[in-house]
């Protein structure tokens, strides 16, 4: 009776035994199963966080081929959308499966909407292409006619400028004498009251004759121009000119001598003056002269 009381006990002990070291190595292997899930789980993740990077990256490519300013407003829509999604999972447990399946419906969503917009931008680009290639042979066409049309009124240009010139007035003979209170030629700078101006308007049987007005301009050494007045100006050039002296004559088309005077009211220093005459926005005439 003994002996079968301590049979049936070591049996037991043994099943016992054997049924702990089952239990061990389950709860060893279901522990590995989850350390291997929890990896995939990780990578999946890591994975899946590396699309959405790269995907927000390509609406960058995307918005610099595009000129188009309501696709451009759409795609940089989409790209904050992106970028907002990509936070979302980054801040998603791996274990997470729920979330991670919606943000892979997302990305998958994301995608079909990205390639609607790549044909569209494909499309733009071939109109585009198309209106630059028939933009290129109109203004082909247009260069061409306007190269004719310039070859055909070129000479009459230059023969209106050489008309133009031919009348023009011209001044010469130009000369200054610098006076003193007694209207003898000033020795000093200190003595000098007026600047006495004499020149020649040439004759020109092809300028048109009648009233002209004459400006002239005396600069001193430092370029500044004596003038009386700042508002006293003249067109030259598409800007206006301070003058010196203005003086209306009666041309009639033979040679004319002319005179006109500056007071001396301001301070003159020795130095290399400048006289120009011009007449109807043209400088007919310069000529410098020296102060001692």
């Amino acid at each position: 009776m003994a002996v079968k009381k301590n049979t049936l006990l070591i049996a037991t002990g043994s099943l016992l035994i054997l049924l702990l070291i089952g239990v061990t190595i389950l709860l060893i292997s279901e522990k590995q199963t989850n350390k291997e899930l929890i990896m995939e789980f990780n990578l999946d993740k890591e994975d899946l966080e590396n699309q959405y990077t790269d995907f927000a990256k390509q609406y960058d490519e995307l918005k610099l081929s595009v000129s188009n300013d309501s696709l451009s407003v759409l795609l940089e829509q989409e790209q904050l959308k992106t970028q907002r999604l990509l936070e979302e999972l980054r801040t998603v447990k791996s274990s997470n499966a729920t979330e991670i399946r919606r943000l892979k419906k997302e990305l998958a969503s994301l995608r079909k909407v990205m390639i609607g917009y790549i044909n569209q931008i494909d499309s733009l680009n071939r109109l585009t292409a198309q209106q630059k290639e028939i933009i290129a042979d109109v203004t082909k066409k247009y260069n061409a006619a306007s190269r004719q049309i310039s070859n055909l009124s070129e000479e009459k240009k230059n023969l209106a400028k050489t008309v133009t010139l031919a009348a023009q007035l011209d001044a010469t003979n130009i000369s200054v004498q610098a006076t003193n209170k007694r209207g003898k030629t000033a020795k000093k700078v200190k003595d000098i009251v007026k600047l006495k101006i004499n020149f020649s308007i040439v004759k020109n049987i092809t300028a048109e004759t009648g009233e002209r007005t004459l400006y002239v301009r005396i600069t001193k050494p430092d370029n500044d121009v004596l003038t009386k007045n700042p508002q006293n100006t003249f067109p030259y050039e598409n800007r206006e000119l301070a003058y010196s002296i203005k003086k209306y004559i009666e041309y009639n088309g033979e040679e004319q001598a002319v005179t006109v005077y500056w007071d001396v009211e301001e301070y003159l220093y020795a130095g290399t003056y400048r006289v120009d005459i011009f007449a109807n926005g043209t400088l007919i005439g310069s000529q410098s002269f020296k102060l001692d």
